[in-house]
């Protein structure tokens, strides 16, 4: 009875504030954060997963930036089916609630913009870099992301908080668990390969091979076509 009473606090509590700083600042803060909200998006991070496979060949960062993202993946999507909780849009009517970017398809606790900015962000600013300067500034963005996802109608501020956390928790499960096993699974099938591995550079493949050099393309391409399909399918819709 008491985690039920807790519950509908933290739903009346969520309720409140979406409505009171959703759409706010208008335009210019707006234009403003839908652009950082992209940096929670997956597919910044599948560039970089892409990028340090097949164009700049790094195991260390492919193997710690391909596990956060994999956790993250796993947890949010187990999460999401479990709890199953309803968009904000989905609840409020479109008076009461504007949505101000594509609305998403998936549930909406946890947020899984949250996650990715925060994970990724610590991993960069104190394992990669190592700054503690570089690592509150990072922090200081991850918050105005998530606050972004409020502002925008698409999540409550219950989804960012928990998405925040569950980032935090992934960047510690990646670091000391998940990311060594990659590293280990990686230079086992480096020690199979018939040809000399160039590291730290530009593969030469990618100008000694065509069919190298095709099938990157065709990875960015398909990342690029994921990322906004679902905008030019909206787009196109609601033009014709």
């Amino acid at each position: 009875m008491e985690f039920r009473d807790f519950s509908h606090k933290i739903d009346r509590w969520d309720k409140r504030v979406i409505l009171r700083y959703n759409g706010i600042g208008g335009k210019p803060i707006l234009y403003i954060l839908k652009f950082v909200s992209f940096f929670g998006r997956e597919t910044l991070w599948l560039f970089l997963i892409a990028f340090y496979l097949f164009i700049w060949y790094d195991p260390f960062l492919l193997s710690y930036i391909s596990s956060t993202f994999l956790i993250g993946l796993l947890i949010i999507l187990a999460i999401k089916q479990i709890v199953n909780r309803a968009r904000p849009f989905e609840e409020f009517n479109q008076e009461e609630l504007k949505v101000l970017e594509r609305k998403p398809t998936s549930k909406s606790f946890p947020s899984w913009h949250s996650y990715n900015i925060v994970s990724h962000g610590l991993l960069f600013g104190l394992f990669f870099l190592r700054s503690p300067l570089i690592t509150i500034l990072i922090i200081l963005f991850s918050i105005i992301v998530s606050f972004s996802r409020i502002q925008l109608g698409v999540h409550y501020p219950s989804d960012v908080i928990a998405g925040f956390f569950i980032g935090i928790i992934g960047f510690l499960l990646s670091i000391y668990i998940i990311s060594p096993i990659f590293l280990i699974v990686i230079s086992n099938l480096e020690q199979s390969m018939t040809y000399e591995i160039q590291y730290h550079k530009v593969n030469s493949m990618l100008y000694e091979n065509i069919w190298y050099l095709l099938l990157s393309i065709l990875i960015f391409c398909i990342i690029l076509i994921s990322a906004v399909y679902k905008k030019m399918k909206e787009y196109i819709k609601n033009k014709f």
